[in-house]
């Protein structure tokens, strides 16, 4: 089991998006995220995901929300993801040795290649769900079942 956070740092009406083209042997490769990564030990899910976005972009964040978990589960991996919005940061921001990091405007993630579960959960924060549960089932990069709060989802 691993455990990761992922955050979306917001300014206005854009994320900033993390476009993971500078890794080789990346899960991620060629999509586009949010800033984050694994777990060091002793580590709180607050603790890594401000450690996360100093490494990938600089900057500290100052003020935050956690929107929920995703469990993410492919084959005998299963991952604990701690997903945040980030809307107050200091200090300078600086390149990311993962990808190239961009603002992107809101109305245009959808079009941009991501993870299909990936578009639940940006909804779901998009719309201020409250805090929920997400488990996301995928068999390579097709997403096979997606489940809120313990209950199927139609997608």
């Amino acid at each position: 089991m691993e455990q990761t956070a992922l955050c979306y740092l917001e300014q206005g009406d854009r994320f900033l998006m993390l476009h993971r083209i500078k890794k080789k042997n990346d899960v991620n490769r060629d999509k586009w995220i949010g800033v984050g990564g694994h777990f060091e030990t002793g580590e709180s899910p607050e603790d890594c995901m401000k450690r996360e976005i100093l490494e990938e972009t600089g900057l500290t964040p100052t003020a935050w929300h956690l929107h929920g978990i995703v469990t993410f589960v492919s084959g005998e991996l299963c991952e604990y993801m701690y997903l945040y919005r980030v809307t107050e940061w200091e200090g300078t921001p600086k390149e990311c040795d993962e990808g190239e990091l961009a603002w992107i405007e809101k109305e245009h993630l959808y079009s941009l290649p991501m993870w299909e579960g990936d578009r639940i959960f940006l909804r779901l924060m998009e719309e201020r769900v409250p805090f929920f549960s997400l488990k996301l089932v995928y068999e390579g990069e097709k997403l096979i079942n997606a489940e809120l709060d313990g209950r199927e989802l139609d997608r």
